[in-house]
């Protein structure tokens, strides 16, 4: 079977969303509008007031002006000059989208706004910015490493203002879970949110996260690209029910129904009004700075009320997974096991042959996945990294970059998928002929890493910061290293990144069980090849140790073995392997028949 035979994909498109040659008159369009407002530069987030990582094509104001299409970057538009600044995800992506004869791309690490915005305006000159895309915080911490430099004003979107073909804001249908796919009813999980807003003091909590409103009130919808996502902001307050405010157009009989007795509905143009109303009342409303939209925070200043600033109360609840959502994250690995098996059975009889694209790939998986009739979406566009397009982390392929897989070379897919049940994502790096001796090294010592995360066992209270060097130690004994976080938390049937839960050293929260979190340590090497195992794994308590916990892991796919050199392996990583794979045939195995059954027992033998 060959690439061409698949049907064509749907949850992905390879089209080229930006094109670089529309920087410039846009750049002139919106610099005619900062004259007009009075100001010397103007920012442009990658965010939307919802913060979310995928955002809707009505808020893709980023791409619009400078083409990049990453999922995170701020550009600053000043009079003469503008810069964009990514991280080192998309260090190489960037200049490649953007027009670099007008934008100077920054690489900025650290977390918070880049002081060097600044370079781009006059010393004593002003920063405008749309107060509905950028937290307190953000703002708080910008203006500190300014240092009085500039000014930074809130005032209207001035990108907005410009773009005359801005696509209308999402409509799309609305569903609720039952409770054997949730596992809490909603007015539970209000009733716990709500006993937090009373611990804190706070008479109400602004929620402005959609995983956090979808979760809370058992919704889901289809707002966004990847992610079964409604759009809109919730006031939950301390006795009662709460208010949801969507758009108008998604305000149906159908949906007052559904939440009758749960929660009350409004449009979301009357949320400043809602605002004021606590405001004027008094209230305390708890806010979370890192995610709120600083629009609503000065709304609520303005009107008197006191702010009490604490991390949004749904997120920990909302990563400790109960059982019915663990068992629908089971049953979702377990139906994308069987999708890749058959995918990875194709792709071994078909690379070494040649003639295979990265698009074609991904067309393949999809097609695999789509058999599934609860498959409803991809979790996150597929990365689908040839050669040394692998080095690129959050490489995105197209028509445009589109490369034909030479046998011989590394193939790096990361993928996920959205079930009814669950969510997944699963990193393999594929041999397709004779790996180097330097690929074999990296290749084990990126899998010994990962089996590291895997049997660690920690006491309760320990968090990702302090196991992250687990996975790295392996790479900095040979003087390497990869420059993004090993792991993060995936949602249940929600965002495939979630917090406030992770393995790197910016995740300070403790594990608790219930917790899904990927496990993805890497080597890259720039324009040569792209390595990453990855795996999601759920914490889970030690039988044997009480007081201690554990991760068991979900995900369900072959390793590839072709590319291990077995004697970097100690004798207990080689038990783990080998035992991992026992589970894969034993729990593929039986869904799988004819040619991949076969190659799905040679590929799960012991090592």
């Amino acid at each position: 079977m060959t690439a061409q035979s698949f049907p064509p994909a749907i949850f992905q498109s390879f089209e080229e969303k930006a094109d670089r040659k529309t920087v410039a008159p846009r750049l002139a369009a919106l610099r005619e509008a900062m004259a007009k407002a009075g100001v010397d530069a103007f920012l442009v987030p990658r965010a939307d007031a919802h913060r979310g990582e995928s955002v809707p094509a009505s808020d893709a104001r980023l791409a619009y002006m400078t083409g990049f299409t990453g999922s995170a970057g701020l550009a600053v538009v000043g009079a003469k000059k503008a810069g964009l600044f990514v991280d080192s995800r998309y260090t190489i992506q960037a200049p490649a989208q953007t027009d670099t004869g007008k934008v100077k791309v920054h690489e900025w690490l650290q977390g918070g706004l880049s002081p060097q915005v600044a370079d781009y305006v006059p010393k004593g000159g002003t920063i405008a910015y749309d107060a509905w895309l950028h937290t307190p915080a953000e703002i708080r911490d910008l203006a500190a490493r300014l240092e009085g430099r500039v000014k930074l004003v809130p005032g209207p979107n001035l990108v907005d203002a410009i773009w005359t073909d801005r696509p209308a804001p999402p409509v799309s249908p609305i569903e609720f879970l039952g409770h054997n796919r949730a596992g809490q009813t909603a007015p539970d999980k209000i009733a716990e949110i709500q006993h937090s807003i009373a611990a804190d003091h706070a008479d109400a909590v602004v929620l402005t996260l959609p995983e956090s409103i979808c979760w809370l009130l058992n919704m889901r919808g289809r707002d966004v690209p990847n992610t079964p996502f409604v759009l809109g902001f919730a006031i939950v307050p301390k006795k009662g029910q709460p208010t949801l405010y969507l758009d108008k157009a998604k305000i149906t009989d159908e949906l007052k129904a559904a939440l009758a007795g749960v929660a009350k509905v409004a449009a979301s143009k009357t949320l400043p009004a809602a605002l004021a109303r606590l405001g004027k009342a008094g209230k305390a409303v708890m806010i979370d700075p890192a995610t709120a939209p600083e629009a609503i925070v000065a709304a609520l200043k303005q009107a008197g009320a006191k702010l009490v600033e604490k991390r949004d109360p749904v997120l920990l609840p909302k990563s400790r997974k109960n059982p019915a959502e663990l068992s629908g994250m089971r049953e979702a690995h377990l139906l994308d096991g069987v999708a890749l098996a058959k995918f990875l059975a194709w792709f071994d009889t078909a690379a070494p042959k040649g003639g295979l694209t990265e698009i074609g790939i991904v067309t393949a998986l999809e097609a695999f996945r789509r058999e599934e009739e609860t498959c409803v979406d991809a979790s996150f566009d597929t990365i689908s990294g040839a050669g040394p397009n692998g080095a690129i982390v959050h490489y995105r392929v197209t028509g445009k970059t589109d490369r034909v897989l030479n046998p011989g070379e590394l193939m790096l897919v990361d993928s996920g998928a959205q079930y009814l049940s669950g969510t997944t994502d699963i990193t393999r790096t594929l041999s397709t002929g004779k790996p180097s001796d330097e690929e074999r090294d990296r290749y084990t010592r990126v899998l010994k890493g990962m089996i590291a995360i895997s049997m660690t066992r920690f006491p309760k209270g320990t968090t990702g910061a302090q196991i992250d060097v687990l996975a790295r130690q392996f790479l900095w004994q040979a003087g390497l290293t990869y420059n993004h976080g090993t792991g993060h938390g995936v949602g249940a049937y929600l965002g495939v990144h979630e917090g406030p839960v992770g393995i790197s050293p910016r995740y300070t929260t403790p594990f608790e069980v219930g917790n899904v979190i990927s496990n993805e340590p890497g080597y890259y090497k720039a324009g040569a090849y792209g390595i990453r195992v990855e795996n999601l794994i759920t914490v889970v308590e030690s039988v044997d140790f009480p007081g201690y916990l554990e991760f068991e892991t979900l995900t369900l796919a072959p390793i590839d073995k072709r590319l291990i050199r077995k004697s970097l392996l100690s004798e207990a990583e080689r038990e783990w392997l080998d035992a991992y794979h026992h589970r894969v045939w034993k729990e593929v195995g039986p869904l799988v028949k004819g040619k991949v059954k076969d190659w799905l027992k040679e590929a799960t033998g012991a090592l």
